[in-house]
């Protein structure tokens, strides 16, 4: 079973993050499992305050609109994720909306609207 999982991670991690983000949804189907994001620690009317309080330190990056100009759009969603090749990108953009991050650090996810916005194009972080 170990070699198995090893093997199933590598195959992961070699994916692109348009690929990851349609297993993802495709899992989801397959499991029933909705998004559901439940708050850690003792469930006291004060702790939901404290938690809304604090800043997120990950954003998940939408692709809302590609934008008037679609190839200015998939320059730039190539320029902030080297590893997205050309056809993913255009389909990224062209199937908007789009997820392009699960996850991004706080400052990646800044630098990718900036740069996706400057493009024309409309981003959403959540």
């Amino acid at each position: 079973m170990a070699a198995n999982n090893e093997k199933l991670i590598e195959q992961i991690g070699s994916m692109t993050v348009l690929e990851l983000s349609g297993l993802v949804d495709e899992l989801k189907k397959k499991f029933n499992i909705s998004d559901v994001v439940m708050a850690s620690g003792p469930a006291a009317g004060g702790s939901e305050v404290a938690a809304k309080s604090e800043e997120k330190s990950e954003y998940k990056v939408t692709l809302k609109e590609s934008g008037p100009e679609k190839i200015k759009t998939i320059k730039a969603l190539r320029q902030v994720i080297t590893t997205l090749g050309l056809p993913e990108a255009k389909k990224a953009v062209e199937e908007a909306p789009t997820v392009l991050a699960e996850s991004a650090p706080k400052a990646d996810a800044l630098k990718m609207k900036e740069v996706l916005e400057a493009a024309g194009a409309k981003v959403e972080l959540s």
